[in-house]
Protein backbone atom coordinates (compact mmCIF):
# COMPACT_ATOMS: atom_id res chain seq x y z
CA UNK A 1 0.00 0.00 0.00
CA UNK A 2 1.04 3.14 -0.80
CA UNK A 3 2.47 5.97 2.39
CA UNK A 4 -0.01 8.29 3.33
CA UNK A 5 -0.03 11.60 2.98
CA UNK A 6 0.36 14.39 4.62
CA UNK A 7 -2.92 16.49 4.60
CA UNK A 8 -4.76 19.51 6.08
CA UNK A 9 -8.29 18.85 7.75
CA UNK A 10 -11.22 20.66 8.17
CA UNK A 11 -14.96 19.97 9.49
CA UNK A 12 -17.88 21.97 8.20
CA UNK A 13 -20.75 21.22 10.90
CA UNK A 14 -21.58 17.99 12.90
CA UNK A 15 -21.21 14.18 11.91
CA UNK A 16 -20.10 14.06 8.26
CA UNK A 17 -22.62 12.96 5.69
CA UNK A 18 -19.83 13.38 3.00
CA UNK A 19 -15.99 13.27 2.98
CA UNK A 20 -14.35 15.48 0.33
CA UNK A 21 -10.84 14.49 -0.95
CA UNK A 22 -9.63 17.17 -2.46
CA UNK A 23 -6.06 17.97 -4.35
CA UNK A 24 -4.87 21.08 -4.95
CA UNK A 25 -2.86 22.06 -8.69
CA UNK A 26 0.72 22.20 -9.42
CA UNK A 27 3.09 24.00 -7.32
CA UNK A 28 0.19 24.96 -4.16
CA UNK A 29 -0.19 22.63 -1.24
CA UNK A 30 -3.20 21.53 0.87
CA UNK A 31 -4.06 24.78 2.34
CA UNK A 32 -4.81 26.35 -1.12
CA UNK A 33 -8.40 25.04 -0.91
CA UNK A 34 -9.16 25.68 2.79
CA UNK A 35 -11.02 28.85 2.76
CA UNK A 36 -13.85 27.11 0.55
CA UNK A 37 -14.93 24.96 3.26
CA UNK A 38 -16.64 28.28 4.94
CA UNK A 39 -17.95 29.60 1.49
CA UNK A 40 -19.91 26.34 0.09
CA UNK A 41 -22.31 27.05 2.86
CA UNK A 42 -23.18 23.05 3.18
CA UNK A 43 -26.64 22.71 5.51
CA UNK A 44 -25.18 19.15 6.30
CA UNK A 45 -21.98 17.89 7.60
CA UNK A 46 -18.87 17.30 5.94
CA UNK A 47 -15.40 16.27 6.63
CA UNK A 48 -12.53 17.92 4.12
CA UNK A 49 -9.36 16.40 3.49
CA UNK A 50 -6.51 18.41 1.60
CA UNK A 51 -3.89 16.06 0.65
CA UNK A 52 -0.20 17.46 0.03
CA UNK A 53 1.34 16.50 -3.31
CA UNK A 54 5.05 15.05 -2.87
CA UNK A 55 7.73 16.67 -4.05
CA UNK A 56 9.25 16.19 -7.38
CA UNK A 57 11.02 17.86 -10.56
CA UNK A 58 8.49 19.45 -13.03
CA UNK A 59 10.06 19.35 -16.87
CA UNK A 60 7.56 22.29 -17.77
CA UNK A 61 8.95 25.08 -14.65
CA UNK A 62 12.85 24.19 -16.34
CA UNK A 63 12.88 20.87 -13.75
CA UNK A 64 12.14 23.10 -10.74
CA UNK A 65 11.12 21.19 -7.63
CA UNK A 66 7.74 21.59 -6.67
CA UNK A 67 4.59 19.64 -5.09
CA UNK A 68 3.06 18.03 -8.06
CA UNK A 69 1.08 14.94 -8.67
CA UNK A 70 2.77 13.96 -11.54
CA UNK A 71 5.55 15.41 -14.39
CA UNK A 72 4.19 17.54 -17.10
CA UNK A 73 6.62 17.48 -20.51
CA UNK A 74 4.87 20.37 -22.55
CA UNK A 75 1.35 21.48 -23.31
CA UNK A 76 1.09 20.15 -26.74
CA UNK A 77 -1.12 17.80 -28.01
CA UNK A 78 1.80 15.42 -29.07
CA UNK A 79 3.48 16.04 -25.85
CA UNK A 80 3.97 12.51 -23.77
CA UNK A 81 2.16 12.19 -20.10
CA UNK A 82 3.82 10.54 -17.24
CA UNK A 83 1.65 7.39 -17.03
CA UNK A 84 4.00 6.78 -13.88
CA UNK A 85 3.66 9.61 -12.34
CA UNK A 86 -0.10 9.41 -12.25
CA UNK A 87 -0.70 5.57 -11.40
CA UNK A 88 1.87 6.97 -8.26
CA UNK A 89 -0.46 9.81 -6.94
CA UNK A 90 -3.34 7.29 -7.33
CA UNK A 91 -2.01 4.99 -5.70
CA UNK A 92 -1.35 7.79 -2.77
CA UNK A 93 -5.24 8.39 -3.08
CA UNK A 94 -6.49 5.28 -3.05
CA UNK A 95 -4.50 4.81 0.42
CA UNK A 96 -6.23 7.84 0.88
CA UNK A 97 -9.57 6.62 0.59
CA UNK A 98 -8.78 3.14 2.43
CA UNK A 99 -8.52 5.33 5.62
CA UNK A 100 -11.59 7.20 5.32
CA UNK A 101 -13.26 4.37 5.31
CA UNK A 102 -11.53 2.85 8.10
CA UNK A 103 -12.47 5.75 9.84
CA UNK A 104 -16.68 4.77 9.29
CA UNK A 105 -17.07 6.61 6.06
CA UNK A 106 -18.79 4.08 3.71
CA UNK A 107 -17.16 4.66 0.07
CA UNK A 108 -20.51 5.60 -1.85
CA UNK A 109 -19.85 8.63 0.79
CA UNK A 110 -16.98 9.84 -0.23
CA UNK A 111 -16.48 12.69 -3.26
CA UNK A 112 -13.25 12.68 -5.07
CA UNK A 113 -12.44 16.61 -5.87
CA UNK A 114 -9.37 18.42 -7.54
CA UNK A 115 -8.14 21.51 -8.90
CA UNK A 116 -6.32 22.10 -11.90
CA UNK A 117 -3.25 18.42 -11.90
CA UNK A 118 -5.08 17.69 -8.59
CA UNK A 119 -8.48 17.29 -10.95
CA UNK A 120 -6.42 15.18 -13.58
CA UNK A 121 -5.48 12.38 -10.93
CA UNK A 122 -8.65 12.72 -9.03
CA UNK A 123 -10.05 11.70 -12.40
CA UNK A 124 -7.49 9.44 -13.45
CA UNK A 125 -8.03 7.64 -10.13
CA UNK A 126 -12.22 7.10 -10.33
CA UNK A 127 -12.11 5.57 -13.53
CA UNK A 128 -8.96 3.37 -12.61
CA UNK A 129 -9.97 2.17 -9.27
CA UNK A 130 -11.63 -0.66 -7.99
CA UNK A 131 -13.20 1.78 -4.73
CA UNK A 132 -16.39 2.99 -5.97
CA UNK A 133 -16.70 7.09 -4.61
CA UNK A 134 -19.91 8.96 -4.57
CA UNK A 135 -18.32 11.62 -7.37
CA UNK A 136 -15.91 13.47 -8.89
CA UNK A 137 -15.45 17.55 -8.51
CA UNK A 138 -12.62 18.20 -11.42
CA UNK A 139 -12.12 22.30 -11.79
CA UNK A 140 -10.28 23.77 -13.81
CA UNK A 141 -8.86 20.48 -15.50
CA UNK A 142 -9.01 17.00 -17.95
CA UNK A 143 -8.99 13.81 -18.34
CA UNK A 144 -5.79 12.12 -18.73
CA UNK A 145 -4.01 9.49 -20.70
CA UNK A 146 -7.78 9.83 -22.28
CA UNK A 147 -7.07 7.17 -24.96
CA UNK A 148 -6.89 4.83 -22.35
CA UNK A 149 -9.34 5.57 -20.11
CA UNK A 150 -11.64 2.80 -19.03
CA UNK A 151 -15.55 2.87 -18.63
CA UNK A 152 -16.95 4.49 -15.17
CA UNK A 153 -19.11 2.84 -13.32
CA UNK A 154 -22.55 3.66 -15.02
CA UNK A 155 -23.92 7.04 -13.96
CA UNK A 156 -20.73 8.76 -11.80
CA UNK A 157 -21.73 12.03 -10.68
CA UNK A 158 -18.90 14.08 -12.17
CA UNK A 159 -19.57 17.84 -12.25
CA UNK A 160 -16.62 19.77 -14.01
CA UNK A 161 -16.08 23.29 -14.63
CA UNK A 162 -13.59 25.32 -16.64
CA UNK A 163 -12.83 29.54 -17.07
CA UNK A 164 -13.63 30.26 -20.67
CA UNK A 165 -10.31 32.36 -20.37
CA UNK A 166 -8.06 29.83 -19.15
CA UNK A 167 -4.91 29.85 -20.45
CA UNK A 168 -2.67 27.15 -18.58
CA UNK A 169 -5.61 24.64 -20.13
CA UNK A 170 -7.83 25.30 -22.88
CA UNK A 171 -10.92 25.38 -22.70
CA UNK A 172 -11.31 22.94 -25.76
CA UNK A 173 -9.13 20.30 -23.65
CA UNK A 174 -11.76 20.33 -20.83
CA UNK A 175 -14.76 19.93 -23.42
CA UNK A 176 -13.32 17.20 -25.09
CA UNK A 177 -12.48 15.64 -21.67
CA UNK A 178 -16.10 16.24 -20.48
CA UNK A 179 -17.57 14.49 -23.59
CA UNK A 180 -15.01 11.27 -23.26
CA UNK A 181 -16.24 11.02 -19.64
CA UNK A 182 -20.13 11.19 -20.54
CA UNK A 183 -19.13 8.70 -23.21
CA UNK A 184 -17.11 6.12 -20.69
CA UNK A 185 -20.51 6.54 -18.67
CA UNK A 186 -20.43 9.15 -16.07
CA UNK A 187 -23.28 11.24 -15.58
CA UNK A 188 -21.44 15.41 -16.23
CA UNK A 189 -23.10 18.62 -15.09
CA UNK A 190 -20.75 20.98 -16.49
CA UNK A 191 -20.34 24.97 -16.06
CA UNK A 192 -18.19 27.31 -17.44
CA UNK A 193 -17.27 30.85 -16.27
CA UNK A 194 -15.64 34.23 -17.05
CA UNK A 195 -12.37 33.89 -15.59
CA UNK A 196 -9.01 32.30 -16.29
CA UNK A 197 -7.28 29.19 -14.52
CA UNK A 198 -8.84 30.30 -11.43
CA UNK A 199 -12.11 29.46 -9.05
CA UNK A 200 -15.04 31.94 -8.84
CA UNK A 201 -17.98 32.62 -6.25
CA UNK A 202 -20.75 31.49 -8.46
CA UNK A 203 -18.42 28.34 -9.15
CA UNK A 204 -18.50 27.57 -5.56
CA UNK A 205 -22.37 28.18 -4.94
CA UNK A 206 -22.48 25.26 -7.93
CA UNK A 207 -20.16 23.21 -5.76
CA UNK A 208 -22.34 23.45 -3.14
CA UNK A 209 -25.57 22.82 -4.61
CA UNK A 210 -24.24 19.90 -6.59
CA UNK A 211 -23.10 18.33 -3.42
CA UNK A 212 -26.57 19.25 -1.76
CA UNK A 213 -28.17 17.02 -4.55
CA UNK A 214 -25.23 14.12 -4.54
CA UNK A 215 -25.90 13.96 -0.42
CA UNK A 216 -29.18 13.30 -1.10
CA UNK A 217 -28.85 10.95 -3.96
CA UNK A 218 -27.03 8.98 -1.64
CA UNK A 219 -29.31 9.14 0.89
CA UNK A 220 -31.95 7.82 -1.13
CA UNK A 221 -30.27 5.04 -2.68
CA UNK A 222 -30.51 1.07 -1.32
CA UNK A 223 -27.49 0.12 0.69
CA UNK A 224 -24.54 -0.59 -1.39
CA UNK A 225 -26.37 0.74 -4.30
Amino acid sequence: MAELLECVERQAGEDAALTVVLLHGLGADGHDFVPIVPELRLPFGVRFVFPHAPVRPVTINGGLAMRAWYDIYGFGPGSPEDAAGLEKSAAHVRALLDREIARGQPEERIVLAGFSQGGAVALHTALRSARGVAGVIALSTYLPLAREAPPARPGLPVFMAHGTADPIIPLMLAEASRDLLAARGCTVRWRSYAMAHSVCPEEVRDIADWLVELRAAVDAAPPGR
